[in-house]
This record gives C-alpha cells, structure tokens and sequence, in this order.
C-alpha cells in the first residue's frame, strides 16, 4: 500500500472516496453481494455493556426483508455497488485488509454484537489467521481482498485473477466458507477485475459511500450524510496508522458517528440473496 499510485487512489487509507483511476465509477446495483445464512438481526446489548466501551446503546436493526433487494447470479458479469436499497435506516459496516489483530477488538465485538463484514488480504494476515476466528463465529462474514493488496486497474487480467483466486482459495481453507464478495484494493477497478473475479468465485464488488477515518466519517456527498442502505468502510488499524489511537477507539467513533443519525447496523449479507 505505498507508491504514488496509493496516495493518488486512497484518499481514505486502503479505499478512497471516489473511484479514482478505475474508469469505472461504483454504481448501485439490484444485483449485489452475497453471502450467507440468513441471521437473526443483533439486538443492542444493555446500557452497562455499552457504557464500558463510553458509548450510548444504537437503535436495534429491524429484521431484514425477505425478499433480499439484492441479488445475486451463479453466471454473468459481477455487478459492482455501494449501498443497499432499503427504505430501512439501517447501514452496513465493513473492515478491510486485517493488519492489526487487536485482541480488544474481539471483546469489544463480543460485548456489543455489532455485525461487520471482513474484507481480508492474505499478507496481513497470514501471520495470523487464527485472530479472525472468534469475529466469524459471531456470525459475521469473511470476503475477498486479494493476495498482495495491488491497484488491480494497472496489472493485467492474469494477475489478477493471481490476486482474486489466490486470497480465495487461502480464505476457503482458513475458514471453511468460500467468500461471494470482493472488494477492490483502494476502490480501483476495471473490466479485467470484473472477469478476474467473476471467474475466481465472488459474484460481486463492493463499493462504499462512506470511509471511517480516527474521529470522523469522509463522505462522498456534499451534505455529509448518512443514508439509509449505505455501506461505511473501516480498516483493521491500530495506533502507528491512528495517530495514537486504537482499533477500538476508532470503532467507538464510528458507532458515535452512526448513531449521532439515528441508524441502526445491520449485516450486509443479510439484504443479499446468494446464487441458486
């Protein structure tokens, strides 16, 4: 993650807040993500649990629809999208790459319940895979954010799918579910990605609108607002990358910032229909 081309893509660390250098800008998609059981939506844990971490408890996530409003197909080329239709004020936070393994992090999560979904990347996790067990066995879902961590829109398709099928194969061994989502190093992306990861085994890419820094959320709207169905990109970080602060007090922030709107969190696989 360093030369110019990072700096230039990643205005917000791993992803940035637009689509730079892609020439693709994330669209929404009614075909999206994929992934998993179907579960019960997490109810906030009590005021004592949540006042340990100095937090207020958020509203509790109502039950996600049914009739998945995305969905996803077994052949085609992978729809790409940054947010989920929902009329519910819900949104969906995602963590990428898997750097810091700050076992605080896991009590926090165990406390709280708050569903996320992991974007991992085998080389900063390799040293450890064992530290993202006990996050999946809360239910959260572990996705695809390949090998090396390249910007996939300046190698060609044979590396890429290097890159994809690679962190697959790898994630599918460590824990035992084949991911249906990718996410794009820094958001970049281009046609080869989509074959890339069509053929390697996800059935989409996933976007974000917003991405949580230390205290604050970087918007990709003007007015600086949630909406409901979007998805927040965070990042396993700790202080060398947080100016001091940790994993779980940037976390703390983002839940400040989430229910300073009045959202709820919900799992992102749980508003996706998988393939047949």
């Amino acid at each position: 993650m360093t030369g110019t081309a990072a700096v230039a893509l990643a205005a917000g660390g791993c992803g940035a807040g637009s689509a730079g250098g892609t020439g693709h800008t994330a669209r929404a998609s009614q075909s999206a993500a994929p992934g998993g059981t179907s579960t019960t939506a997490p109810k906030s844990s009590d005021a004592a649990v949540w006042h340990k971490w100095g937090l207020t408890p958020l509203s509790t996530a109502p039950q996600p629809p049914a009739d998945k409003p995305v969905k996803l197909s077994a052949t085609g080329t992978v729809p790409v999208f940054t947010h989920i239709p929902t009329a519910q004020k819900v949104v969906f936070i995602t963590v990428d790459d898997g750097q810091e393994k700050d076992p605080k992090f896991i009590e926090m999560m165990r406390d709280l319940r708050i569903p996320i979904t992991m974007f991992l990347m085998n080389d900063a996790i390799k040293a450890d895979y064992a530290y993202f067990k006990p996050l999946q066995a809360l239910g959260n879902h572990i996705q695809n954010h390949t090998l090396h961590h390249p910007v996939m829109n300046t190698i060609p398709l044979a590396r890429q799918k290097e890159e994809v099928c690679g962190d697959q194969k790898i994630l599918t061994r460590e824990y035992g579910t084949a991911p249906l989502l990718f996410r794009p190093p820094y958001g970049a992306y281009n046609s080869d990605t989509r074959i890339a990861v069509g053929e390697c085994g996800p059935r989409a890419i996933v976007w974000w609108r917003e991405s949580m820094q230390i205290r604050n959320m970087q918007y990709q709207t003007a007015d600086k607002k949630l909406r409901p169905g979007d998805i927040i990109l965070a990042h396993f970080r700790g202080p060398s990358e947080l100016k001091g602060a940790t994993m779980t007090q940037m976390f703390a922030n983002l839940l400040r910032r989430i229910h300073e709107q009045g959202f709820a969190v919900a799992r992102l696989e749980d508003y996706i229909q998988p393939p047949a």
